[in-house]
């Protein structure tokens, strides 16, 4: 036979192993997704009220756009990029889908010196550098919940490049989480704000509050906030989403893992009853010289 049935036998325990790991895999995937879901959500509802206080100042106020510079809008001489990506691999095509967009966008809209890359997970910031393009700062090593402490640093430095004019907009890219098996890549806007309407309604929020010192330094203070929270939730929910690829990646592997065990089994068993059946054959064959 080509293939022993110590072999096949080998092979049959190795795959069992195999499923067991990525089994256990994706129960970790998996509560880490409901972990991660959770705090989406209570994000979700922290930013809209920031979004509902931030109207409601500009909007109750004589405050004007030109005040502030990340509300202003100024000529595009060089675009900057928050890229996140995970820092492994083992989530199916969740890296993939935003690195292949990501180059054909700078293919299509920039050459080689009018973007900056901010990079966000070791697998992007290896692409990148593999294809010659340096990433202008990076973050490794972040946790499956990440707190805002712990993103502050490279958040707080997109900002302020942004302000020194370092580059004239700033996009988030990223896979955004709809649900378990799906994902879709964004390209968000961050700076200068441009969709913070003041007119946009504001019902059921309390116009009637105190402010102990005017509203354009209350602005000052709470627009690079409200930017800076905005780009921690892109994070989180790219982490949603990169949970949610994880456990999926890992389910696929199980089933295909229980698949072969299927498939070896019958080779074996085939292959065990062959064997019987020459040995059979053999020892009537002896018999039968015998008489």
């Amino acid at each position: 036979m080509a293939v022993s049935l110590n072999d096949i036998k080998n092979k049959i325990a190795s795959t069992k192993n195999t499923s067991q790991i990525t089994n256990a895999m994706q129960m970790v995937s998996a509560a880490k997704l409901g972990k991660s879901e959770e705090a989406a959500k209570n994000f979700q509802i922290y930013a809209s009220k920031v979004r509902q206080l931030l109207t409601d100042l500009l909007h109750s106020g004589n405050f004007s756009s030109s005040n502030n510079p990340i509300l202003i809008s100024r000529p595009v001489k060089k675009t900057g990029y928050i890229v996140i990506t995970s820092d492994r691999g083992l989530v199916g095509g969740y890296n993939a889908t935003i690195l292949k967009a990501m180059m054909e966008m700078l293919a299509e809209y920039h050459d080689k010196h009018d973007f900056a890359i901010i990079s966000i997970g070791g697998m992007g910031a290896d692409f990148f550098k593999a294809r010659g393009i340096q990433p202008v700062y990076e973050l490794r090593g972040l946790a499956d919940q990440p707190s805002f402490d712990e993103v502050s640093k490279i958040i707080n430095k997109a900002v302020e490049m942004y302000q020194n004019e370092l580059f004239d907009e700033l996009y988030v890219c990223y896979n955004h989480h709809i649900n378990s098996l799906t994902s879709q890549m964004r390209v968000e806007q961050m700076l200068p704000i441009v969709d913070l309407d003041p007119n946009e309604a504001t019902e059921g929020y309390s116009h009637n509050f105190e402010l102990e010192c005017g509203r354009e330094a209350i602005l000052e203070q709470l627009l690079p906030q409200y930017a800076e929270s905005m780009i921690y939730g892109a994070i989180i929910d790219a982490k949603t989403a990169e949970n949610a690829a994880g456990m999926t990646a890992m389910q696929t592997a199980t089933d295909n893992a229980k698949k072969v065990i299927n498939d070896l089994t019958i080779q074996y068993n085939r292959a065990r009853q062959a064997a019987i059946t020459q040995e059979i054959t053999e020892i009537v064959a002896g018999a039968s010289a015998l008489e």
